[in-house]
């Protein structure tokens, strides 16, 4: 590779880790509207459950599309398509704010989850071969570490700026007067599109420097467009499974934290235990004798996002100079172990191992995701579909561990996350002979 080539891949790989960061934050940003609208469009508990299937639905449908279009137009058209989509269904919430109708705000929330699908679809193969593959690994964990950066700052920059002020319950709406029922709906809404206003011309601003840098161009009008030989490739396949049990995994983990915490009446130990009760009094800004047991266990469980993003850093790193597969391996056993030992202790123990379990997370979608292309070539983007489309397991997992929790309780629920981490394992193990990227 001349030096050339070294300086242009170095350029475009700076660019797209900054996208990633970029889809990262957006995407968690909105999450801190949720609220908002939840009392904008006054929605039941079933509907805002909706949202979220909204958002992995559109992976199911879209990621397989997605690879097609990508290799017709190219990975640089592409992320410039998915950052137009994401600017588009942003600024559908302001008639789904104005008019309050959820079937357009369901259409915004499914828009702008498209656009992040095109985008995973487009830009994680496109960093893979950025370089020798025997260094993709690394170059994707590094770029996935600035993604989760972004997730762990926009909840606080959330609360700060969208969630400052008060949002009445459906109760104290209902209570207002007709005038002051209005005028409540109409500062609601305009708090919900002045934010998606904001985002949409960001996106807009980043979507343009991308029409204009030069990205180098790789492998864009050589792919088959045909499914057929993907399908067939039986480290794809294995991969892709292995993105569905990771995913759901890692979600179910972090939906159902809380509610493990509670059942093991951890908020009175946090009161009890001064160092804990400084960092939950830090992050409530109150006193956490009069905060919710649900909010004191609560705040504990950005740990567990935070050491993903801590884990993906220094997995950029073992994975230069280790083999991924094994680190891969590594890691797997370690969330294993560390499920296992939350399941057989009690207090502070079992909820720090627990949270331990993020850091372990960390370095899973990267490295599966970067082994699974391994060898595919222009099919990249065919592949990168099929993958993506596996983030499905986000919504089916998590249910099911709902389910097995209310029917036989946690340490069964525990199960299904220990047999998807042990395929994890395995898929590492069938991987482990791969060339050691140093």
């Amino acid at each position: 590779m001349d030096q050339n080539q070294n300086k242009s891949y170095r350029t475009a790989f700076i660019f797209l880790t900054v996208l990633f960061f970029l889809w990262g934050f957006i995407t968690v940003l909105v999450d801190s509207l949720i609220p908002r609208l939840k009392e904008v469009f006054t929605l039941s508990y079933f509907q805002a459950g909706m949202v979220q299937f909204a958002f992995f639905g559109a992976y199911f449908v879209l990621s397989i599309p997605a690879g097609y279009i990508l290799s017709k137009i190219g990975y640089k058209r592409g992320i410039i398509l998915g950052l137009v989509t994401m600017g588009v269904g942003c600024l559908l919430f302001y008639p789904a704010a104005s008019m309050r109708v959820f079937g357009i705000f369901m259409l915004a929330y499914f828009m702008l989850a498209a656009g992040i699908t095109v985008l995973q679809v487009a830009a994680n193969p496109y960093v893979t071969v950025l370089g020798p593959e025997r260094t993709a690994s690394s170059r994707l964990n590094l770029s996935q570490a600035f993604n989760s950066l972004g997730t762990a700052i926009a909840p606080a920059i959330g609360a700060l700026f969208i969630l400052k002020d008060k949002v009445m319950t459906t109760g104290e709406i209902e209570a207002l007067g007709a005038a002051a029922r209005t005028d409540y709906y109409i500062n609601e809404a305009a708090a919900v599109q002045v934010p998606f206003l904001g985002i949409a011309a960001f996106i807009g601003v980043i979507a343009l420097v991308f029409v204009f840098v030069n990205l180098p161009k790789i492998g864009d009008t050589a792919a088959s467009n045909d499914y057929r030989g993907v399908l067939k490739n039986r480290n794809l396949m294995m991969g892709a499974l292995g993105i569905f049990f990771y995913v759901g995994a890692e979600v179910a983990l972090g939906s159902y934290m809380v509610n493990y915490f509670l059942t093991l009446n951890l908020a009175e130990t946090v009161r009890n235990t001064p160092f804990m009760e400084t960092i939950a009094e830090w992050v409530l800004s109150s006193g956490i004798t009069t905060s919710s047991d649900m909010a004191v266990v609560g705040v504990f469980v950005t740990f567990y996002w935070t050491g993903a993003m801590i884990g993906r850093f220094i997995g950029s790193y073992l994975t230069k100079l280790i083999n991924p597969a094994k680190v891969l391996l590594g890691f797997a056993l370690g969330a294993v172990a560390m499920i296992l030992i939350s399941s057989m202790s009690t207090g502070l123990v079992a909820m720090w191992t627990l949270i331990a379990v993020g850091l372990f997370n960390s370095i899973m979608f990267p490295t599966i995701f970067s082994l699974a292309l391994d060898g595919l070539g222009n099919d990249k983007p065919q592949g990168s579909g099929i993958l993506c489309t596996m983030i499905v397991g986000g919504a089916v997992i998590p249910p099911t561990f709902g389910y097995l929790t209310d029917s036989y309780g946690f340490d069964i629920a525990f199960l299904i996350v220990i047999v998807s981490y042990a395929y994890i394992f395995f898929y590492g193990l069938k991987n482990k002979s791969r060339e050691v990227a140093i």
